[in-house]
């Protein structure tokens, strides 16, 4: 399992570097197909038909390509789209806590319309960061790789208290810990050997208070988090261990993106404050 995911990972970050080396265009369509995949496999967890969620996912994707080739996603729309989703976002937190302390049931109205702004808003703030630079896009992305990588190790090793039982079974407390020393560790290791370099988590601790620079990393943890369990609780809810077999070792795209989507909405928020 673990080669497998190993394999599947180094296969989709050449693919990634790929879309990025060929530019805005091909990234922003890169995106539209993965986010589009994604969104297929939430409205499938939503309970819709194969063929609807088809439909609806083309759709869907189309719509975020055409808001990149029409340039709509100004810094405006992006900072109103991404503090709203980010507002959401700590609404779904809540939804978790009382999912692990009793029943809690989405709608399928309700889960369909949060795939649509969940997924475009991440999407959004994604293509804005890279307009920042790729550097700091992917440092991004690399910090919840990094403390995903992080909470699963430290999990498998010294896991014995569960974070959600309920929800997901296999997270435990000794992950969070697991994944909130590794991003800290890593991000001041970084900032301190390459100062020169334009990271997201380095240009956070060179223009925030370290200490504030240090909570906003854990909050940015926190949020990963939020967005696995909450597919988890999708899942859950559905029936299904993954969300699809597209990727071996992983399951579906939206097993690999939810923890992203999340967080590349308050990145935006933090880039257009340290990057500029």
């Amino acid at each position: 399992m673990l080669k497998q995911r190993v394999i599947t990972a180094a296969v989709l970050l050449a693919l990634l570097a790929a879309a990025l080396a060929a530019g805005a265009t091909a990234f922003a369509a890169a995106m539209s197909i993965l986010l589009g995949a994604g969104a297929f496999e939430w409205l499938r967890l939503a309970q819709h038909t194969a063929t609807t969620a088809l439909v609806a996912a083309i759709v869907f994707g189309a719509a975020l390509f055409a808001v990149e080739l029409a340039h709509l996603a100004t810094s405006g729309v992006v900072l109103l789209a991404s503090a709203s989703m980010l507002a959401v976002w700590v609404g779904v937190a809540f939804v978790l806590v009382r999912a692990q302390r009793g029943s809690v049931r989405i709608a399928r109205a309700t889960s369909s319309l949060l795939c649509v702004l969940l997924l475009g808003a991440a999407a959004i703030a994604a293509l804005d960061l890279m307009r920042h630079g790729v550097t700091l896009l992917i440092s991004s992305l690399a910090l919840v790789w990094v403390a995903d990588t992080a909470a699963y190790f430290a999990g498998r090793r010294w896991g014995r208290t569960r974070l959600a039982s309920k929800i997901s079974p296999g997270k435990t407390w000794a992950g969070v810990g697991g994944a909130l020393v590794a991003v800290m560790a890593l991000a001041v290791a970084l900032a301190w050997l390459a100062p020169g370099w334009p990271l997201f988590t380095t240009l956070l601790l060179q223009r925030l208070p370290p200490v504030l620079a240090l909570l906003v990393l854990c909050g940015l943890v926190t949020l990963s988090i939020v967005g696995d369990l909450f597919e988890s609780l999708l899942k859950r809810q559905a029936g299904a261990k993954d969300s699809g077999t597209t990727l071996p070792g992983h399951g579906g795209v939206l097993d690999r993106i939810d923890a992203l989507l999340p967080v590349l909405p308050a990145a935006a928020l933090l880039a257009a404050k340290v990057a500029t």
